[in-house]
């Protein structure tokens, strides 16, 4: 079973992107983020005439997470839980049925910036910089949840983290972002401690492989990039495990998202 996670950064840019990315690559399983759009908008017939199920969780002109499968899909949930007034389209879930089913989580961490400083130069946990370490309490506990199940899980996305500085081509300029704050780069770890595996590094730990290029100063022709799309597998899913990689080539193409696609085989 392939599965990708992919941020399109809006499906209207990407229509003709996507499509000929699926139809390279052909994954079984695809996570979307930043589809930025409704539900309703969403060209899900596009993709359904390529053999795909679509599920979606959109909203206008913003966030939105989207589910593409060859296999059959269960059990859909939209949101992340732990805080109804939440109206932000950043999760979404469903049971792949293949050999082995394997439960499939899409996310679109929030980004949290700008960032205010006290002068003690620390970072104030206020405003969207809060919303984002809060997010991760609450997906921490969700996974945490999803755990007792004991069943194969992968919890795939734009994490909107830098998790070391291996990561990132020039980790100096991220110093005051929150993308590499050490409070974020804690709660991801938190999230690791739960005994999650995170593929790309089980598969490739060598440095300077990234997953983002800025649109701006020449970042991708100078591959100042930094790796913030991520696919954590639970233990059952760490198991089934034979390889993970980052499709580069993607972000050369014509018009390009600024993320590039990250894949996993399971033998499931």
């Amino acid at each position: 079973m392939k599965i990708a996670t992919f941020n399109i950064n809006g499906i209207k840019a990407r229509i003709e992107a996507l499509p000929a990315w699926l139809a390279q690559a052909n994954p079984d399983v695809v996570c979307l983020q930043e589809i930025k759009s409704q539900d309703k908008d969403f060209p899900r017939e596009l993709f359904e005439s390529m053999g795909y199920a679509v599920e979606t969780h959109g909203q206008k002109s913003f966030n939105g997470v989207a589910i593409l499968s060859k296999l059959p899909l269960e059990d859909v949930v939209r949101g992340l839980p732990g805080d109804e007034a939440d109206e932000q389209a950043r999760w979404i879930e469903a049971k792949v049925v293949g050999k082995t089913a394997v439960r499939v989580c899409g996310l679109y961490l929030p980004n949290g910036n700008p960032v205010e400083f006290a002068a003690d130069g620390q970072p104030v946990i206020a405003g969207k910089y809060g919303y984002k370490l809060a997010w991760m309490a609450r997906m921490r506990a969700r996974v945490a949840d999803l755990l007792t199940s004991e069943e194969a899980l992968v919890f795939c996305g734009d994490y909107n983290v830098i998790p070391q500085a291996e990561d990132a081509a020039k980790p100096e300029v991220w110093a005051r972002d929150a993308l590499y704050l050490p409070q974020s780069r804690e709660a991801f770890r938190r999230l690791l401690n739960l005994g999650l595996t995170e593929a790309f590094r089980a598969r490739n730990p060598a440095p300077g492989q990234y997953t983002f290029w800025d649109y701006q100063a020449g970042a991708w022709e100078r591959n100042n990039g930094i790796r913030i799309d991520h696919l954590l597998l639970s233990p059952q899913a760490a198991d089934l495990l034979t390889d993970c990689q980052i499709d580069k080539a993607v972000r050369g193409g014509d018009k390009p998202s600024d993320h590039v696609p990250v894949w996993i085989e399971l033998d499931a």
